[in-house]
């Protein structure tokens, strides 16, 4: 369940980077033009805003609430790190997940946000055709020293806007990566004690 650290941090820095930003129309522009364009503005903003993320760290949840929720799509999210237990849960229990899960990485978007050191974002050859619901746009993090880290957003049309369901680094789903360790906990004890235990696990460290 857990990320290498250093691959977790540029994850949620540049997840964050790519989806932010109401001053685009989400589905005026391409997938890519939006990433770019969104990215440049974000980065701006958090080399901007350093000192003060180090003086008040509740400040980021703030960053996180307003630049990123609204371009995610966390039930699409939640189904597909749930895999086909999606079905076994009901209702209740479906909406009671995706906010635990929706909880967790608000978390971990606002204490990545935090760890950025300037970093620079790669974009490379965007393909996507006329009408196509669904683009995927590749990346790539230069870390100033060793290998660029490949970083590959997947999104999708919702209604006149895109969002993002998941996100790749270095070929390794943020999504499915999850999606193993939900599926052994509710193997072992249902989905009802996987809820119990995200939302166990948000309140510590609220």
């Amino acid at each position: 369940m857990v990320l290498l650290k250093k691959q977790i941090a540029v994850l949620m820095l540049f997840l964050a980077a790519a989806l932010t930003s109401n001053l685009l129309s989400a589905a005026t522009v391409p997938a890519d033009q939006l990433i770019k364009t969104t990215s440049e503005l974000v980065l701006k903003a958090l080399e901007e805003q350093q000192e003060q993320l180090k003086k008040d760290p509740n400040h980021v949840y703030k960053l996180v609430d307003e630049i990123i929720l609204p371009h995610i799509d966390f039930e699409k999210m939640a189904k597909l790190a749930l895999g086909k237990n999606w079905r076994k849960a009901n209702a209740a229990q479906k909406k009671s997940f995706t906010a635990a899960f929706r909880q967790l990485l608000v978390r971990t978007y606002s204490k990545s946000l935090s760890e950025y050191t300037g970093q620079k974002l790669i974009y490379l050859p965007f393909k996507m055709k006329a009408g196509d619901t669904k683009a995927t746009v590749k990346t790539e993090i230069d870390q100033k020293s060793g290998f660029p880290i490949p970083v590959t957003y997947s999104l999708f049309l919702k209604g006149s806007a895109w969002k993002v369901y998941d996100i790749k680094i270095d070929g390794l789903s943020l999504v499915t990566n999850y999606r193993g360790s939900f599926a052994k906990e509710i193997r072992a004890k249902g989905v009802g004690a996987l809820i119990k235990k995200l939302e166990d696990k948000n309140k510590q460290e609220s």
